[in-house]
């Protein structure tokens, strides 16, 4: 899947969670108290970093993946889908003593997902730990990006993107879990993109449009932020850059699944500003890949390759248009 991997190479620095996924399928959600006999049970490899790491490498460019696992048998089930993919591991460590992290997704009827996370391994950094993921980033070529998330500790996400910072790395975060993201992040994000929900959250006012979106995103980017990509819950976007906005409207899909949705989105942004494509285009190549993530099972599994992408993006522009 991947092209040119070696160390010289300019490629997508995929930082942050690394989970092994247990998915069911459920006809509604239970009730308090209530046992809910489910079906379709699913092991896969998940975390928001694996999975941008996986689409990059299914969109045929290097990538590398910095995160933890544990050092049980978990890390195994989240692991060989990356191995098999082609992707480098050796910045993934192992944390002895550590459960490998765990995400256990519900999906009823509409594809909505539901996700209880254990972190687990994810947020074992400790000060060495950081230390040398900083030097790691610092290793990398400049024109590489870094896309990275809030499911591993401040502490970790502050030393690599101030290490991108220091080397001209431009860095993508995904603002989730929100609770998670001070200002002093947001400001080292040369493109930032919540999800509606995130982004209210981050704001501190609810909305319910493009508009809405739109004013979150100015707000954001006035807290120090880059460009600012609001993913809105229809499946749309509206992009800030602090000069123009930006709305990408959504297609109609029929929704299997939405988890790693957001994820696809932020890999393939991340593959887009790799490639410098224009601003324009790189959101709606993003938008393009997590629609198409919602019409398969699963994270991994359902992610598209460049000419699925090719086509949504064609009918992405002409909803555009005709609007």
């Amino acid at each position: 899947m991947t092209r040119n991997n070696s160390p010289s190479a300019p490629a997508v620095l995929a930082l942050g969670s690394i989970n092994a996924d247990f998915q069911v399928r459920i006809a509604r959600r239970p009730e308090v108290s209530e046992t809910l006999i489910a079906s379709d049970f699913t092991r896969l490899s998940g975390g928001k970093s694996a999975n941008v790491a996986w689409l990059a490498a299914r969109l045929g460019v290097p990538v590398r993946l910095y995160g933890h696992v544990g050092d049980d048998d978990l890390a195994e089930q989240a692991l060989a889908p990356l191995r098999r993919a082609g992707i480098p591991l050796d910045g993934v460590r192992r944390v002895a003593g550590q459960a490998t992290g765990v995400s256990m997704i519900t999906v009823p009827p509409d594809g909505k997902k539901g996700i209880v996370l254990a972190p687990n391994a994810n947020h074992a950094w400790d000060e060495a730990a950081c230390a040398a993921l900083a030097g790691a980033i610092r290793g990398c070529p400049p024109e590489s990006v870094l896309a990275t998330n809030g499911e591993i500790p401040a502490a970790a996400l502050r030393a690599a993107m101030r290490a991108a910072r220091e080397t001209g790395i431009a860095c993508l975060l995904d603002p989730s879990p929100a609770d998670a993201i001070g200002d002093d992040l947001i400001a080292l994000a040369d493109f930032l993109a919540p999800n509606a929900g995130e982004a209210q959250q981050l704001c501190g006012f609810s909305f319910d449009d493009a508009q809405g979106a739109l004013r979150a995103a100015r707000a954001l980017r006035e807290r120090g932020a880059g460009v600012v990509c609001v993913k809105l819950a229809d499946g749309g976007c509206v992009a800030w850059d602090g000069g123009r906005a930006l709305h990408v409207p959504p297609a109609p899909v029929e929704v299997v699944d939405s988890t790693g949705a957001g994820d696809a989105f932020a890999g393939a942004l991340a593959v887009a500003l790799l490639e410098r494509r224009p601003l324009e285009e790189a959101v709606r190549f993003a938008v393009a890949a997590s629609h198409l993530a919602v019409t398969g099972w699963g994270s991994q599994p359902a992610y598209p390759g460049r000419e699925a992408i090719g086509d949504m993006m064609r009918r992405l522009e002409a909803r555009g248009d005709a609007q």
